[in-house]
């Protein structure tokens, strides 16, 4: 048995089958092969009871509050306030563009939504100020895998439904691992950059007038943070209850955003 799978795994995953179609095609083979039972006939009332799970709701609606504060413009301002404060480090906006994923992480819950943010607020910055390419794309990948870490997580919530697991307490774990990541993620940044001056582009010319200006624009993702884990944290708010809320404050910054006077 062992050998047939290994088998139909390696020439699944040989002609690129996607990982869990691979999965779902080796339960059936292996039921038809080996099992005297019809063990296929329970997958509907499996499949049904998996994705019926009210938690899951939290999953598009964090995925639909990054989309919100990407369209609203306030993940770039974030991004230039937090440019303005971390430029002075060798390494300038690779910095930013870690610290930035870890507090779009803080309220976006995915990785990806993560990387796709800042990578689309960042990218334009790597030729125009003459940044290493390798190091600075690093940066963003690296920032991006802070999603996962950095409370509320939609890996978090996946993995409490799948082991029955307590959220609060998965998301609670994750603080000290996703921020000392980001921090060694700088320091790696950082001593590149001192080996190799060159790596860290052109600095962006800023004065302390223009970072004190900028500081209210880290308000909106402190603000949604604190909606989203708070709720958790002080019983009146479910994971999936908490990332309504945290998509209702979003609507709002951003009606707030559009109205607001430039």
């Amino acid at each position: 048995m062992l050998a047939t799978t290994l088998f139909l795994l390696i020439v699944l995953l040989a002609i690129s089958v996607p990982v869990a179609a691979v999965m779902g095609v080796l339960g059936l083979a292996l039921n038809q092969f080996f099992s005297s039972m019809p063990l296929h006939r329970a997958m509907g009332e499996i499949i049904w009871n998996s994705s019926s799970e009210y938690i899951l709701i939290a999953i598009p609606m964090f995925v639909m509050l990054g989309e919100i504060l990407l369209r609203a413009g306030i993940a770039e301002r974030v991004y230039n306030a937090i440019a303005q404060w971390l430029s002075w480090l060798p390494g300038g906006l690779m910095h930013a563009n870690i610290g930035a994923s870890a507090m779009f992480a803080a309220t976006s819950g995915s990785s990806v939504a993560t990387a796709a943010t800042i990578g689309t607020v960042a990218l334009p910055q790597m030729t125009q100020r003459k940044y290493h390419e390798p190091l600075f794309l690093g940066s963003i990948a690296a920032g991006g895998t802070l999603g996962i870490l950095i409370p509320p997580s939609i890996n978090f919530i996946l993995y409490g439904l799948l082991t029955n697991s307590s959220v609060p307490r998965l998301c609670l774990a994750g603080f000290i691992p996703g921020f000392a990541l980001a921090f060694f993620f700088m320091v790696i940044v950082f001593i590149a950059c001192v080996i190799d001056p060159k790596k860290g582009g052109l600095p962006i010319e800023t004065s302390w007038t223009q970072r004190f200006r900028v500081l209210p624009s880290l308000i909106p993702p402190t603000f949604i943070f604190l909606i989203v884990v708070g709720s958790i944290y002080a019983g009146v708010a479910t994971p999936t209850e908490a990332a309504s809320l945290g998509v209702m404050a979003a609507l709002i910054l951003a009606a707030y955003l559009s109205i607001e006077p430039t």
